[in-house]
């Protein structure tokens, strides 16, 4: 039988990733699979960029076209150095969202337990063990475009969490979102909401912080525009968080307290 962790990827576009698959670094055969619960979830694609391209569901997660490149192959080839499991990963991250849309009320939440359910029941049926059940969470720009109440998007984080948890998530690593790089002047917005997912992070027992790092980029360059990254920040975001993630595994004294870089 062979083992897996399984990792949902989720959140909005800088966890989709809008960034150069081309630059993105590959995964070697056997670290990590896709699974693909919308267009073919009889079989299993190894995992390569642009992850989650084709996973678009009218009804739920839909945005053809829209991931380009993103930190997941980078995060996956950490991981697997330091945990040697392989990954399978399910993609289920919208471009434009606000936690307010990931409650469970036929939205996009909704999809994501639904691909979660698929890919166990694949798994259950292909005698594959899953060893662990993750998601890998980065969102927080729309809110900040919004300018939602801190503590209202803590809450929305809470109820979300606890819908996942009753799916059967274990952990949620978090990244956590970057500046502002626009002239509509959000830029206060975005540290709250930075700040509020620190303190998630820091309060909650099963939420781990994998990588802080988003919001130095556009000081070094990085961003191509208002919200998003070139690929070598996406590769450097995936890198750092799949090292931190692979260490709270292997590492159970942590207690999901992990500092991140």
């Amino acid at each position: 039988m062979k083992t897996v962790d399984l990792l949902f990827f989720m959140g909005q576009s800088n966890m989709a990733g809008r960034g150069d698959a081309a630059l993105a670094p590959a995964v070697t055969p056997g670290m990590g699979y896709e699974y693909r619960a919308v267009t073919d979830p009889a079989q299993l694609h190894p995992l390569a960029e642009p992850f989650g391209v084709n996973e678009n569901d009218p009804t739920g997660v839909n945005e053809p076209g829209m991931k380009t490149g993103s930190m997941v192959t980078a995060f996956v080839n950490e991981y697997y150095k330091l945990t040697h499991i392989p990954v399978l990963a399910v993609s289920a991250s919208k471009g434009g969202s606000s936690i307010s849309e990931w409650q469970g009320n036929n939205d996009f939440l909704s999809d994501a337990i639904a691909r979660y359910r698929k890919a166990t029941e694949y798994a259950q049926k292909n005698h594959i063990e899953i060893r662990h059940k993750y998601v890998l969470w980065c969102q927080g720009e729309t809110d900040g475009d919004r300018a939602t109440d801190i503590e209202a998007y803590g809450k929305l984080f809470i109820n979300m969490f606890s819908k996942l948890q009753g799916a059967g998530i274990e952990k949620c690593f978090m990244i956590t979102i970057g500046e502002y790089n626009g002239e509509l002047g959000y830029e206060n917005n975005y540290v709250n909401i930075r700040n509020k997912q620190l303190d998630i992070a820091k309060s909650m027992e099963n939420i781990v912080l994998v990588c802080d790092e988003f919001h130095k980029m556009k000081a070094r360059g990085l961003m191509k525009d208002d919200f998003h990254y070139y690929q070598e920040a996406y590769n450097e975001v995936g890198t750092i968080a799949g090292k931190t993630a692979g260490a709270f595994v292997m590492d159970s004294s942590l207690g999901g307290k992990n500092d991140a870089k």
